[in-house]
């Protein structure tokens, strides 16, 4: 027998075990990555983004910022993020489609994802998470929606934030001339258009103003070639075309801008700085009011807010706890997913203003005061609530 043999096979298995005795590791940067009930590996998360990419200041941004306050708090534990950037918006679709097998989660905020509705039923072990937009019905030439289980897709009463846009510029403006200027003619902004004008009027029929809105028609917005009105610059990324209109509409005497144009209005927040004068500017979707720094002052009187990153996690939490379920849904005040901020330091308007503000966000959260949409059937002249 060789004994030499049998006497090395011994010391291996005593090695073997003494191992398992402490732990299976015998040093301190050895880490058991295997995933247990008790340490889930996470979620791979994806969100696919406009242009604009994730630093827009503004809707992507807000999105995202969703998914960093999952990603800090336990239920995010392990969990990653991929910022993909589509610079062609008719492609985002595909682009989703490129890459849903390498992610549990894909989170896609935009109108331009609508199409994601055959994506989503081929891969039924993924979730999805679209803002803005409710998928489509496949196959069909006008635009009609459908519901899908594994999709959970929020829409947001923008009109709501754009009412207390336009009472603020009713009741802050100097010149009693303010102005809308939007991004692409899409239901959000012409919601976000609608609930502005109805601001102004409920403040001119209410509260004693009388302010003008100042809308220049070459920049009017169009919807199936019809006008719509406003001001608007036609995508949400030309920061030259939205320094144009922000210039056309100052001219005009507005002295307060309501900007619900992605990055394009970072030309206008440019426009305004740059004019002077007092004049002010109500940021949209996020607190923009960083953005508003010029030297020693600021041009944000307030801003409107649409709040995504507050129900993009509420959906990564329902992922994790199982509690997640599809489907289309419009977010309003009651579930605080629409407001105005008023924190001490980032806005600018008067404290009668806030109060009234605060009064008016009561009336609406409650529905008594409903503002004009995109889709409504009165508008901002006979409005529920007026």
């Amino acid at each position: 027998m060789n004994w030499k043999k049998v006497l090395l096979v011994v010391l291996a298995v005593l090695l073997a075990v003494a191992l398992i005795g402490c732990g299976g590791t015998g040093t301190d940067d050895a880490v058991d990555t295997t995933a247990t009930e008790e340490t889930p590996a996470g979620l791979k998360i994806a969100i696919v983004t406009s242009p604009s990419g994730v630093d827009d200041g503004s809707f992507n941004q807000n999105a995202y910022e969703g998914i960093q306050a999952f990603l800090q708090s336990p239920a995010g534990a392990g969990s990653t993020v991929t910022h993909i950037q589509e610079n062609d918006m008719a492609n985002s679709v595909p682009a989703v489609e490129q890459i849903v097998g390498e992610y549990d989660v894909i989170v896609m905020p935009g109108f331009q994802f609508g199409g994601i509705t055959e994506v989503a039923q081929a891969n039924p072990d993924k979730y999805f998470i679209l803002v803005d937009e409710w998928p489509a019905k496949p196959g069909t030439t006008t635009f009609e929606t459908v519901e899908v289980d594994n999709v959970y897709a929020m829409k947001f009463a923008e009109q709501e934030s754009g009412f207390f846009a336009g009472v603020a510029a009713a009741l802050e403006t100097k010149t009693n001339k303010v102005a809308f200027i939007g991004g692409m003619a899409v239901p959000p902004v012409i919601n976000y258009q609608r609930g502005f004008e109805s601001g102004v009027a409920y403040a001119n029929k209410n509260l004693g103003t009388n302010a003008e809105l100042v809308n220049i028609a070459s920049y009017a917005g169009k919807v199936d070639g019809e006008s719509i009105g406003g001001n608007y610059t036609g995508d949400f990324v030309d920061t030259d075309l939205g320094k144009k209109v922000g210039e056309a509409v100052l001219a005009e005497g507005a002295d307060v801008l309501f900007v619900a144009a992605g990055g394009s209005g970072i030309g206008a927040f440019n426009a305004t700085k740059e004019a002077g004068g007092g004049a002010m500017v109500i940021g949209c979707d996020v607190d923009q009011f960083a953005l508003g720094a010029n030297g020693n002052e600021n041009i944000v009187l307030t801003s409107v807010l649409k709040v995504m990153d507050l129900n993009v996690e509420r959906q990564l939490n329902a992922i994790v706890n199982g509690t997640f379920k599809g489907g289309n849904y419009v977010l309003q005040a009651d579930t605080g997913s629409t407001g105005f901020v008023y924190t001490e330091g980032n806005h600018q308007l008067s404290e009668e203003t806030v109060e009234t503000l605060k009064g008016l966000f009561d009336k609406v959260k409650g529905g008594t005061i409903v503002p004009a949409s995109a889709f409504s059937e009165f508008g901002a002249e006979d409005f529920p609530g007026l």
